[in-house]
């Protein structure tokens, strides 16, 4: 059974894409800790994979789309990463997390706390784009430094191999795939995406 907490290098890395991808490729059930906001990513996540997959309820759903922290606070909720546990399951599970990786649940908290809270390894979805380097190397430091578990990274969107080879060849972490700039998001082009992920 194999588990991941797919996170990225900013909120519009392309998680949820990502996500959906691993959910097909893996069979795999889905699950969304912490959700800021509607439309809900599992709501997407639904829309986009096979019907026989299992989408858990979100760990908690907050109103307002911005970081949970604030998010939270507008609610007088005290969020807390303990009170989030992984549904049972005996399938393989993608996790997808909130924002980029320092997004804070409270004011000590960050939502990649969350891979380590669950054991899970993370998968880092970079997009590529002008400054993306940096937000990618800063990244994996982070995660590197920090002791997270890293399964290794997918590139999302407008191919460019240049900053793609300069970052495998720094960090030494897998590449897990390549999802191509997509026109439009459905079922049929999630399905096409199957064969570029290696994992």
């Amino acid at each position: 059974m194999k588990r991941y907490f797919v996170t990225g290098i900013d909120t519009d890395a392309g998680k949820t894409i990502a996500s959906a991808i691993l959910v097909e490729k893996l069979k795999a059930d889905y699950w969304k800790p912490i959700q800021a906001g509607e439309p809900t990513d599992s709501d997407s996540i639904r829309s986009l994979v096979s019907p026989d997959r299992i989408i858990h309820p979100e760990g908690i759903v907050l109103k307002a789309p911005m970081s949970p922290h604030a998010a939270a606070k507008l609610e007088d909720i005290d969020l807390r990463a303990n009170q989030l546990s992984v549904p049972e399951t005996e399938n393989n599970l993608i996790i997808e997390g909130a924002g980029g990786l320092l997004v804070p649940i409270n004011d000590e908290e960050f939502v990649i706390n969350l891979a380590k809270q669950f054991d899970v390894e993370a998968i880092l979805v970079s997009r590529n784009y002008l400054g993306s380097i940096n937000h990618t190397m800063l990244s994996i430091a982070y995660l590197k430094q920090n002791g997270f578990k890293v399964a290794g990274i997918i590139f999302n969107d407008t191919p460019n191999p240049e900053t793609e080879r300069f970052i495998l060849q720094y960090s030494q972490l897998p590449c897990l795939g390549r999802i191509g700039q997509l026109t439009e998001v459905t079922p049929a082009t999630i399905q096409s995406q199957l064969k570029n992920i290696d994992l």
